[in-house]
């Protein structure tokens, strides 16, 4: 078997019981056309043929490539593309294998030094969601990262990455995963999430504006929101906005919940 590579950030899932828990996630059906983002050994991917209609595995390793060919070159329902999931073109791929084309779920544990291009990948941006959306996306990531994206406004850890995901994604903790389920362990704790894209029950009236406003409002964690925003909002505009939504001038960008940017941003949104 290959030795782990630190350039790709490689470390080998060995728990069976973290497996089960992605799998049973991931909520898999026979129709089902999975994307896996580097799938490694291809433990995970030896769980998901047998489930799906087909998996689309995109590794980047070249040696790992050898091995998964070897692993599951009699499986007709496998594709496996080496290359990185940030360069690879899909959608030139799967013109010549169109058995494969438009993949509607994503299961894989994704590399930790890549993690926010994989979520722009997989998810898109506020003011640019990716279309179509997957049905859902099964990720292994960094615990860390893991509650960011599921966190509730008011805690230390909700942040705009918090507010992106949630806009665009129902977003579920699933479990969490110790380092000692890696061979060999990284230095972190992990953990396993399943995000549901969906539209926002409450759509922001400008979502470029909405976009641009979330990312002014956590610029400075330690300021309040009428700092972070003043150069783009008059400050007494603000503060009759923030007393009609209930919410403190002295809030902080974290104080907000979902609903309360997105209301914060159809009335502050410029004519």
């Amino acid at each position: 078997m290959p030795k782990p590579r630190k350039r790709f950030g490689q470390h080998w899932l060995k728990s069976q019981a973290v497996l089960d828990n992605i799998v049973e996630a991931a909520e898999i059906e026979s129709c089902d056309r999975i994307l896996e983002i580097g799938p490694g050994t291809g433990l995970l991917t030896q769980r998901l043929l047998p489930l799906a209609e087909t998996v689309t595995s995109v590794e980047v390793d070249r040696d790992l490539c050898k091995l998964l060919v070897r692993k599951f070159q009699d499986s007709e329902n496998f594709l496996l593309l080496q290359d990185s999931i940030l360069s690879v073109d899909l959608g030139a791929m799967f013109q010549h294998y169109p058995k494969f084309a438009d993949p509607d779920k994503v299961v894989a544990n994704i590399p930790y030094n890549i993690t926010s291009p994989i979520l722009d990948f997989v998810l898109g941006s506020i003011a640019k969601p990716r279309e179509p959306a997957f049905k859902s996306i099964v990720l292994l990531l960094q615990k860390e990262v893991a509650e960011r994206l599921t966190a509730e406004s008011g805690s230390k850890v909700f942040g705009a990455m918090s507010v992106r995901t949630q806009y665009l994604a129902t977003c579920e903790f699933i479990c969490h995963v110790p380092n000692t389920a890696f061979k060999p362990r990284p230095k972190v704790d992990s953990a396993v999430v399943r995000l549901c894209p969906r539209p926002y029950p409450t759509q922001a009236d400008n979502s470029r504006w909405f976009q641009t406003l979330v990312k002014l409002g956590f610029a400075s964690r330690r300021k309040m929101l009428r700092n972070n925003l003043n150069s783009v909002v008059d400050r007494e505009q603000l503060a009759v906005i923030l007393e009609q939504l209930g919410v403190s001038p002295q809030a902080r960008a974290e104080d907000l919940s979902v609903d309360r940017w997105v209301a914060l941003s159809n009335c502050l949104h410029p004519a």
